[in-house]
């Protein structure tokens, strides 16, 4: 291994260690656990409480405006243009998300899109789309911390004779699934689609990233079984999510539509087995550190780190939350004022009943609505008699992973190829899969 300045080290281990603490070390803190960056957020929530919806508004006003002007312009690559120049497509999901912020903050047109239920749940002072704005903030400015000074680098050459076999994967998409793990799934697909920018993981690895290993974090496990009521089996219960994950995260790569993707990185450069090998004399370590150090010396420049971070931020507020606002309402109104998720939701009652999980009828429409919400299983589920079939429904909303209010908004919003039809099959295959495994847990538990 070629020798490096202590400079060179001390930038590698200093913003990686701020980065770790910062972003996947879980610290006690009122009275439960929060990641750093979390906690730093929800200080902010609170601060801005009172106009964090006006910022919102403004973004998504700005956003729409500037993507139907864009629409016309001839395209240039510059970061202005990566930013507004998208497809009609986005351009009017864009203007959606834009015109349901103004019927909601002002309460105009149908209550369907502004009730507290709905719209309102996401753009109220405190609700999901205003938190997104504070979190967004702080992990955009600071995950060049994680991703410019070689910790991804080093664990990556590590992991990958774990990660590739098993699920895959490069090995330093194991750091993304362990920001998700004691973080927050939005971080991780944030996490992944600016790797996925910079090409380092290709169509297929971004694709099976951020629907698969950008899971709910520990923190809101811990919200999911109190609200149904079992916060006494919050231990099996997580173990039990944990196996779905695993066993999910095995299949799913092998398997439509994530085995279909180009294994191709956005620049359309084939996937290079070979650069993962180590080099002769060489070991996972030292080859691990080599490659680290030099990434931390190629990073020297304070402005080129705290330029990428602001681009960060910018690039999630503009093309992120648009998305989640727009799918997210239009999901919640469907879940909230029509029966289509309970329609939908009637062909799991037969597989309940097989598999013998009581209350089957109440518990189908649970199934299906998850995709729009994460938590509004739960919500629902809360009213049921048996204990059994709240924690299938608890354990099923957090394994099925794919909600548009949140992880499938982001996923939408971001540069990772998948679709709508991709989500959709994505989130069916990952609730059929987990069903056995949940229901043998259930019935071994109760």
């Amino acid at each position: 291994m070629k020798k490096f300045s202590l400079s060179t080290w001390l930038l590698f281990l200093l913003p990686s260690i701020a980065g770790v603490v910062l972003f996947m070390t879980p610290l006690p803190i009122d009275g439960g656990f929060q990641i750093p960056i979390a906690y730093f957020a929800s200080i902010l929530s609170g601060v801005l409480e009172p106009i964090v919806h006006w910022i919102a508004l403004v973004t998504l006003l700005i956003a729409a405006i500037g993507s139907i002007v864009f629409l016309f312009i001839p395209e240039k690559n510059t970061f202005v243009h990566n930013l507004f120049k998208v497809t009609p497509f986005w351009t009017v999901t864009r203007v959606v998300g834009a015109i349901f912020s103004v019927l909601i903050i002002f309460q105009l047109g149908p209550e369907a899109i502004w009730n507290e239920n709905t719209g309102g749940m996401l753009l109220s002072p405190d609700g999901l789309v205003s938190f997104l704005f504070t979190i967004f903030l702080f992990a955009g400015l600071l995950l060049p911390l994680l991703l410019n000074f070689g910790l991804l680098e080093f664990f990556g050459t590590m992991m990958v004779k774990i990660m590739r076999p098993l699920f895959k994967l490069p090995g330093r998409s194991a750091v993304d699934a362990l920001t998700s793990w004691v973080g927050d799934g939005t971080i991780g697909v944030l996490l992944t689609s600016k790797q996925y920018e910079e090409g380092y993981y290709t169509k297929k690895e971004a694709a099976i990233i951020g629907s698969t290993f950008s899971v709910v974090s520990i923190t809101f496990c811990i919200v999911v079984i109190e609200e149904v009521g079992l916060g006494n089996y919050f231990v099996p219960y997580y173990l039990t999510v944990l196996l779905c994950g695993i066993v999910l995260a095995f299949i799913m790569p092998r398997i439509y539509p994530l085995a279909s993707k180009e294994d191709v990185h956005i620049d359309g450069r084939p996937l290079n087995l070979e650069a993962e090998k180590f080099p002769k004399n060489y070991n996972a370590i030292t080859h691990g550190l080599e490659n680290a150090l030099n990434t931390a010396n190629r990073n020297r420049s304070l402005w080129k780190v705290v330029s990428d971070g602001l681009k960060n931020v910018i690039d999630m507020y503009i093309g992120v939350a648009p998305v989640v606002l727009a799918f997210g309402t239009i999901a919640l109104v469907l879940a909230e004022y029509t029966s289509v998720f309970m329609i939908l939701g009637k062909p799991f009652e037969p597989l309940l009943m097989l598999f013998g999980i009581p209350e089957a009828a109440a518990a189908a429409q649970t199934i299906v609505v998850g995709f729009a919400d994460m938590f509004l299983p739960s919500i629902l589920g809360a009213s049921i008699e048996s204990e059994m079939t709240r924690f299938f429904i608890a354990t099923m909303s957090v394994t099925q992973l794919i909600y548009m209010s949140e992880v499938g908004g982001l996923l939408l919003g971001s540069k990772i190829p998948v679709n709508m039809k991709d989500l959709i099959i994505i989130f069916l295959l990952r609730t059929l899969i987990s069903f056995p495994i949940i229901a043998l847990v259930a019935h071994l538990l109760f």
